[in-house]
């Protein structure tokens, strides 16, 4: 389908692809990944033609068609319907054509190939398509500008779907989307009947959808077969073996190059020496593997605080005077928690945010927080806010004026940024790292609670992982709404589903809502909050609510009983180090032995930490809270 031989293309004096070539063989579903600004984006522009290559070729097969997602998004008077439909530009000429052929031969033409095009089933499917991306069935009658910038993208999206191109190029197409919208297009697209290419971060949808990567690194286009998780054992194991053989050549050049200084000046070994020179001459050298630079997150620790961080109590919460968007919030939020929000866009996620973030008053009900809480609030429209003309360096000390010059880049650098870096203008910084900025800025106070609405949207998926990291060695509470279920999956222990009104914590995990929102599609319903139980919804939540407080001091006993246990843990590690060392052991016998009694002081006092830590574990589950693991 796609052929790229030797592919050379610099911009600004920076090489992006260097005599790449790779080979997308026809119905092939195909994931190109690589760091941020390594050249992706770019690739896709020299497919579609808005760009040409300085050097080699990139050829289509014959009569191919090629699709993609504009990067503007659609605008008009037309219905949403129509204007997938009209996408279809063959069927809506032949359609209109049918209505003023006089030709029988041409008419017959006409019906022909529009069966062949199965014509008679577009309506239908582009409302499948649509409805999928969020839109039910009044929507879809609705004008596109009735409709935000985001919203309109999932029609150009619903549109390059509905078309289907015999070669896809989607650039991170759940970007505008939310978890459920991003599920169903992971399912759509891993029923894709022609060739796809995609571009993104989101590790799930690689998994699930694509049968082999194309890995973008070091301006050339290595492709590899199977999905991410194989790809990324493939490369390590690659890169293990590059080392190891780079390692043995290294000592064969010592070895050769010890014989040529020993004998190149004896007349005997002279001929010997000339030949290993030559040799030496011929020996390729193995380049050292250079690892890609992995950005790392530091949040600063909080200060604990008393349970509960923030509860509400029969809360009401909207906007102004109308309506109130979310009712009868009975939550409760305790330092340990990891609570992913669940529930499609409209539904309130976003208002709930608000609300725990101080930005909304409850209307009505009770909104208690502890009085020392520090709060951080990421939200991705954020970045509009950046001043462009200003760096990182000078956002910090306009938001922490009296902080000392070297602690504002000492943070910073917790987040990645270097003296340079933090010294350029957020104009010239890119998406991910405008969002580094963003966590960098938020966590200046130390906050206790962290809320993060769609933290991940321009971030790659090593500084995803960095993130997931992060996020759990961070000692307070956080509220995650995200379309990534990698990221839900690795972070969250708790979820809450925004729906019909209300929040209420789901009973279940990332795997069970994917199965409630298919049951859905499929029209079967079911309790999304689990079995009744003979209670009212809003005596159930007040029942879990007062679980979650009975417990909160067995989960904070064990919590500290594991700290024990790791602090322990590494302490023994320590003195076997010690113990192992070879030099040990050629002085005084005294301290051998004190290492020996303090091991086995440390073995005894582990073995114990150990027992506690169960016995806490086990007395938290009796009391009905599953531990956090």
């Amino acid at each position: 389908m796609l052929h790229v031989n030797d592919l050379t293309y610099r911009i600004g004096g920076r090489t992006l692809f260097d005599q790449a070539t790779v080979h997308i063989p026809v119905g092939h579903t195909t994931g190109l990944v690589g760091r941020n600004g390594s050249g992706k984006t770019t690739l896709f522009r020299l497919v579609f033609g808005d760009l040409h290559a300085d050097g080699g070729t990139l050829r289509l097969r014959p009569r191919a068609s090629v699709g993609g997602v504009a990067q503007e998004a659609p605008d008009g008077d037309s219905t949403l319907i129509d204007w997938v439909l009209a996408a279809d530009t063959e069927r809506a000429a032949l359609s209109a054509e049918a209505e003023t052929a006089s030709d029988p031969y041409r008419i017959a033409e006409i019906h022909t190939r529009l069966a062949d095009i199965e014509a008679h089933a577009a309506p239908a499917r582009a409302a499948t398509i649509l409805s999928g991306l969020g839109f039910d069935e009044a929507a879809r009658q609705r004008p596109l500008s009735d409709f935000s910038g985001g919203w309109r993208m999932r029609v150009a999206l619903a549109a390059t779907l509905f078309v289907r191109p015999d070669l896809l190029l989607l650039d991170e197409p759940t970007n505008h989307l939310d978890l459920e919208a991003s599920l169903w297009l992971e399912s759509h697209l891993a029923r894709w009947p022609g060739t796809l290419i995609i571009i993104s971060h989101d590790r799930n949808l690689l998994n699930r959808v694509v049968d082999e990567i194309v890995h973008l690194d070091g301006a050339k286009l290595t492709r590899y077969s199977g999905d991410y998780d194989r790809f990324e054992r493939t490369r390590r194991e690659k890169l293990a073996l590059a080392a190891k053989q780079r390692h043995k050549q290294l000592a064969q050049r010592r070895h050769i190059q010890d014989f040529i200084d020993r004998f190149r000046a004896k007349a005997t070994k002279a001929r010997q020496a000339q030949s290993r020179i030559k040799m030496l001459e011929r020996m390729e050298p193995i380049a050292a593997a250079i690892g890609e630079t992995v950005t790392t997150f530091d949040f600063p620790k909080p200060k604990p605080l008393s349970p509960p961080l923030v509860a509400l109590e029969d809360a009401e919460v909207g906007y102004g005077a109308g309506p109130p968007v979310l009712r009868g919030l009975d939550l409760r939020i305790d330092m340990d928690d990891r609570i992913g929000l669940l529930g499609a866009n409209g539904n309130g996620k976003s208002t709930l945010i608000k609300l725990l973030a101080g930005k909304l008053k409850p209307q009505n009900g009770k909104l208690g927080k502890s009085k020392k809480l520090e709060i951080g609030y990421f939200a991705q429209h954020q970045t509009d806010e950046l001043n462009p003309a200003t760096s990182a360096f000078e956002h910090m000390q306009h938001v922490a004026p009296m902080m000392t010059a070297v602690k504002a880049r000492g943070h910073l650098g917790a987040f990645g940024f270097s003296q340079a870096k933090a010294d350029t203008r957020v104009a010239d910084l890119s998406g991910g790292e405008k969002a580094r900025l963003l966590f960098a800025l938020m966590s200046l106070g130390a906050p206790q609670l962290m809320l993060l609405d769609e933290p991940t949207n321009h971030l790659d998926i090593d500084t995803r992982e960095a993130l997931v990291q992060a996020l759990n060695t961070y000692d307070g509470a956080v509220i995650l709404v995200s379309h990534d279920p990698h990221l839900l999956e690795l972070v969250c222990d708790r979820l809450w589903l925004v729906a019909d009104g209300t929040c209420t914590p789901f009973d279940g995990d990332m795997a069970d809502y994917r199965r409630l929102l298919l049951e859905q599609r499929r029209g079967e319903k079911r309790d999304a909050r689990g079995p009744a139980n003979g209670n009212t919804p809003k005596m159930a939540r007040r029942n879990r609510a007062a679980k979650r407080a009975e417990t909160a001091s067995l989960r904070a006993t064990v919590k500290a009983k594991e700290k024990r246990v790791e602090a322990l843990g590494k302490e023994k590690e320590t003195q076997e180090h010690r113990l192992a060392d070879p030099t040990l052991y050629d002085g005084p016998a005294d301290a051998i032995t004190a290492l020996q009694t303090e091991l086995t002081r440390v073995t005894a006092d582990l073995e114990k930490a150990e027992h506690e830590w169960l016995e806490a574990h086990d007395a938290l589950e009796a009391a009905g809270s599953p531990p956090k693991l």
